[in-house]
């Protein structure tokens, strides 16, 4: 059997006046991607939800919150994240993209940041969210790389340069992720299903809920427990993909956006 480390397991505890609970991720919003954020931007405007969960890569990539304090397509998502948090509670947990969104940031959008993981309690359920990327146990060499950079000495070191030179760095990086996903050859690690049937046991929790690997779907786990898969968004794919797992007294359902 697989063991991961355990983590603390942080709680989300529903007032009870929330009905329904959304959650998305993985929308890698990017200038380049002009469809996927005006259909993020719709839903927004326009979701009944009493709450938003954010499972992280929101964004393709985060330079540092300082972005956001400049005219451009970060402040622009900004913005959008503030009117929403003024008329519903909006939670962000950290993704592999937008691991240096900060407390800066969330003040700024009215935003909640979760640990990973976390419980969240709703209709007498327990959730366990995740962005999902730190149960990937075959992709060693990413779980170093994400070690090195989720260090606070790493992270102090790279926004202390100047936001220029970080957005070219970012720039290098996204061509080599783009050139990465075109390679056939490329295997991509999934969940391991033991480390996440230890995580739901220890957490008291029977459904995972997570992003990252872009593979929608439902994992039955044994023992009562499986595992949900968040899809990832692209509103210029064909057909496009922009879907959202809505989380009510019935239980869970996806909902297609587009």
């Amino acid at each position: 059997m697989t063991h991961v480390a355990n983590p603390a397991f942080s709680e989300l505890v529903a007032p009870p006046a929330w009905r329904t609970v959304d959650l998305i991720s993985d929308l890698h919003l990017h200038p380049s991607e002009p469809a996927t954020f005006e259909a993020w931007q719709g839903y927004l405007q326009t979701t009944p939800a009493d709450a938003l969960v954010i499972l992280g890569d929101l964004f393709e990539v985060w330079v540092g919150d300082d972005a956001a304090r400049q005219p451009g397509f970060e402040a622009q998502c900004a913005e959008l994240l503030q009117h929403t948090a003024q008329r519903m509670q909006v939670f962000f947990m950290h993704g592999n993209r937008d691991f240096l969104v900060g407390e800066a940031f969330a003040a700024q959008c009215g935003l909640t940041l979760l640990d990973d993981p976390t419980v969240l309690v709703l209709h007498g359920e327990r959730w366990l969210l995740s962005h999902g990327d730190a149960l990937c146990l075959e992709d060693t060499e990413y779980l170093q790389f994400r070690a090195q950079v989720r260090a606070p000495e790493w992270q102090a070191a790279f926004l202390a340069r100047p936001l220029e030179e970080r957005r070219a760095l970012a720039r290098a990086i996204r061509t080599q992720s783009e050139d990465r996903k075109r390679d056939p050859s490329t295997l991509w690690a999934d969940v391991d299903a033991d480390a996440a049937r230890q995580w739901l046991q220890q957490a008291g929790a029977s459904a995972l809920i997570h992003g990252h690997t872009h593979r929608p779907a439902i994992h039955d786990l044994g023992h009562g427990l499986r595992r949900i898969v968040l899809s990832d968004w692209d509103a210029a794919a064909h057909p496009p993909r922009a879907q959202l797992l809505c989380l009510t007294a019935a239980g869970a359902q996806r909902v297609d956006l587009r």
